[in-house]
């Protein structure tokens, strides 16, 4: 029996076994009827309709994509546009699972991560262009950098060149938006949290050969260089502002937090990574996108996991 997509609407489509039905559905063609009928249902405002389509389609494989790219490239716009959503979104399920891939790894680098990451939200990201940028950057501190140099003076270069010649800053006006969390979106804006400004930061002393590690305080991200007799931190949402650690335990006392050198320590790949996450599914939900909240939650989860089984 052909499956039944002519109840518009109807946020009750898995009740009537269509999934089941087209799992193999790549193996014989839809009917033009079918065919429309499906497409019909692409601009229903039903989450529960647009789930039960996303599962569908996406157990459709190579077919489903075949069905949502000729529709994307329809005279209709707005079909298009919807089709399209549905490519994307379609995308974002390989993409986490191949960050859930990655998480249960155990091999994880910084970079890499950041990138997977913000590969779920967008999949057309290019990972060149971005090496690239950061590559970039880094050359410029090569040039103002004049040997021997200190490692503190290696982190004025840095802050020099990210802070004053090329702009980045804090986004304190919209510091719920989703999009500071994501290594693209904060390259082209150059505004971030404390952690994606401070993770920016390690990727280009990772480039310089200076060792900066990521400090996960409580509250604010930094990063600290404990290679100098004193070690110092630096705060890169307030450009690059040097502290000391005296500095950071009055901050951590000023939140009402029992200060304590523990959160002064160096924090893992793991914990800064979980940390990007757990922000996403606070501003998404901010942002009243509770299926990329529910998404990075899950990820939290895949990392929480993956801990676990390293112990």
């Amino acid at each position: 029996m052909s499956p039944n997509f002519s109840s518009k609407r109807s946020s009750t489509i898995a009740i009537h076994g269509i999934v089941p039905h087209l799992t193999n559905v790549r193996d014989h063609a839809m009917t033009a009827k079918e065919k429309v009928a499906l497409l019909s249902l692409l601009d229903d405002p039903s989450p529960a309709v647009r789930e039960e389509l996303l599962r569908i389609l996406n157990s459709m494989g190579s077919y489903g994509l075949e069905i949502l790219n000729e529709a994307a490239k329809s005279s209709n716009r707005l079909l298009g546009w919807h089709a399209g959503a549905y490519l994307s979104e379609l995308r974002s399920v390989d993409l986490a699972q191949e960050l859930r891939q990655f998480i249960h790894s155990g091999n994880y680098e910084l970079e890499t991560g950041w990138m997977m990451i913000s590969r779920v939200a967008y999949p057309n990201l290019e990972i060149g262009s971005i090496c690239n940028q950061l590559d970039s950057y880094a050359s410029r501190c090569k040039e103002l950098i004049i040997k021997p140099a200190s490692s503190r003076d290696q982190c004025a270069v840095i802050n020099r060149v990210l802070f004053h010649e090329a702009g980045f800053r804090g986004n304190s006006e919209q510091y719920t938006d989703p999009d500071n969390s994501f290594i693209n979106a904060v390259l082209r804006s150059k505004k971030g949290l404390p952690i994606t400004l401070s993770v920016l930061y390690l990727l280009i002393a990772e480039r310089l050969g200076l060792e900066i590690a990521p400090i996960n305080a409580p509250g604010h991200f930094v990063v600290g260089c404990f290679e100098e007799t004193a070690p110092f931190y630096i705060d890169p949402f307030e450009h690059g502002k040097f502290l000391t650690a005296g500095h950071m335990l009055k901050r951590i006392e000023s939140s009402n937090i029992a200060p304590n050198l523990s959160y002064l320590a160096p924090a893992t790949t793991h914990e800064t990574l979980s940390r990007i996450c757990r922000n996403l599914v606070f501003h998404y939900t901010e942002s009243g996108k509770g299926s990329m909240a529910a998404l990075f939650s899950d990820m939290l989860k895949e990392f929480k996991d993956a801990y676990e089984k390293q112990l």
